[in-house]
């Protein structure tokens, strides 16, 4: 069965298409990742194993490093490399599947480590007892996100990352306002102002006056507030808003493509580069704003 695809919100205020990893692809890297912590488990064991068989050991001591032992692999081995390749283990890079954010953003190591806790307490005990691994298959098929129990405690999702992405419309910076806007701190502008920026401007046309300038001049003096340095004279409140989230959004796919090509050079058979699919048509440009007294109508044409 092919897996769904569902529309996200990401972190750079686009719309994301995705495909969900469901239960083949995500059993075939489990698969994977069992076979490299046994691999790991029995690679550490040998040299704890000759240090202990000596006459000070005894019985506790053997019993506490196996101890130590499971939980590095179990919840180790899972926790840093989904940490330090950004949702992904060996297995899941060998099926072309990453761990993400609910949203769609990157996870956390706090994320990481509660995945590997809860698969480590509820879920790997299930092999054995059958009850609770019955439980965590049934609930990623019957996910509509395809989520097990490590990742409803975590709030991720497991995604195909070597599918397509469908971007949708993103403004572009106007070239009159390109080398100001390289210039842009952007480090307070959220994802919810950018997005509601963007949905604007994609939709200002179908609005009525004067809702669309009420709108429109509350967004642009709350991206003032929140963005330096401010616009060079005369720059139409369209035009601002445009170049703030056009310049948001390449800054964003910049970091991709290079995280992408540092991942092509450490995994050159594993990783695949994703084409990104072509943007949607741009809307109409929308009727300037006037915002601010210094942030005047364009002049008319």
């Amino acid at each position: 069965m092919r897996e769904p695809e569902v529309r996200l919100v990401s972190g750079e205020a686009v719309h994301l298409d995705i495909r969900l990893a469901r239960a083949g692809s995500r059993v075939l890297a489990l698969m994977i990742d069992i076979v490299g912590q046994i691999v790991l488990f029995v690679l550490l064991s040998i040299p704890f194993g000759l240090a202990l068989s000596g006459p000070w050991a005894d019985a506790a001591l053997a019993e506490a490093v196996q101890l130590v032992l499971l939980i590095v692999v179990f919840i180790g081995y899972p926790a840093v490399f989904h940490s330090l390749l950004r949702g992904r283990s060996p297995g899941k890079l060998a099926m072309g599947l990453r761990v993400v954010n609910a949203d769609g953003g990157p996870i956390t190591f706090r994320q990481s480590l509660i995945r590997a806790l809860v698969s480590a307490a509820l879920e790997w005990p299930g092999v054995l007892l059958t009850l609770s691994w019955l439980l965590s298959l049934s609930l990623l098929t019957a996910s509509k996100r395809s989520q097990r129990l490590a990742d409803l405690a975590a709030g991720t999702i497991v995604i195909h990352e070597r599918t397509p992405e469908t971007w949708g419309w993103v403004p572009t910076t106007p070239p009159f306002l390109a080398s100001w806007a390289v210039t842009l701190d952007l480090t307070d502008v959220d994802d919810q102002l950018a997005l509601a920026a963007r949905h604007f401007l994609a939709r200002s046309r179908s609005l009525a006056e004067p809702y669309r300038s009420r709108v429109g001049e509350a967004l642009a003096r709350e991206m003032l507030q929140r963005v330096t340095p401010v616009p060079p004279p005369g720059t139409p409140g369209w035009a601002y808003l445009a170049a703030v989230v056009g310049e948001r959004h390449r800054r964003a796919a910049l970091r991709i493509a290079q995280a992408r090509e540092t991942q092509a050079k450490l995994w050159p058979e594993l990783f695949r580069p994703v084409a990104l699919a072509a943007q949607r048509p741009a809307p109409p440009i929308p009727a300037p704003l006037t915002p601010t007294g210094y942030l005047r109508p364009a002049a008319p044409s």
